[in-house]
């Protein structure tokens, strides 16, 4: 992977950090719950993320192959460079959640083999 694309993932990671950062500050986790009207709002599941993620990823890729399929089929409204850009951010936003697959998976397995 060149120094573009890395950098490129590295910035959509930093994105999404800030994002969900903004949702809520992080409670200690020893911290009891809250109750009342705060207690309706909270940081999403990790699974949900990562389900968002994995629908993003899924979505750019499906508009990319509209673009293309318009592109082949001569649609004025699908021009290359548009076509081009569409296809790109879909590979860097895969690249990105498989960087992301690897590094939760290479973390399970540090913790799987930590000595008890």
């Amino acid at each position: 992977m060149s120094e573009v694309n890395i950098a490129s993932v590295l910035g959509q990671i930093r994105s999404l950090r800030e994002q969900t950062a903004a949702l809520k500050p992080m409670a200690p986790l020893n911290a009891p719950a809250a109750t009342g009207a705060a207690d309706s709002v909270r940081m999403p599941a990790f699974g949900d993320v990562l389900k968002g993620a994995l629908d993003q990823v899924s979505n750019a890729q499906g508009a990319a192959r509209k673009l293309q399929e318009g592109f082949q089929l001569g649609d004025s409204r699908a021009d290359l460079p548009s076509v081009m850009l569409a296809m790109q951010k879909s590979q860097v936003s895969f690249r990105a959640l498989v960087e992301v697959r690897n590094r939760v998976v290479q973390a399970y397995q540090d913790v799987m083999n930590m000595p008890m």
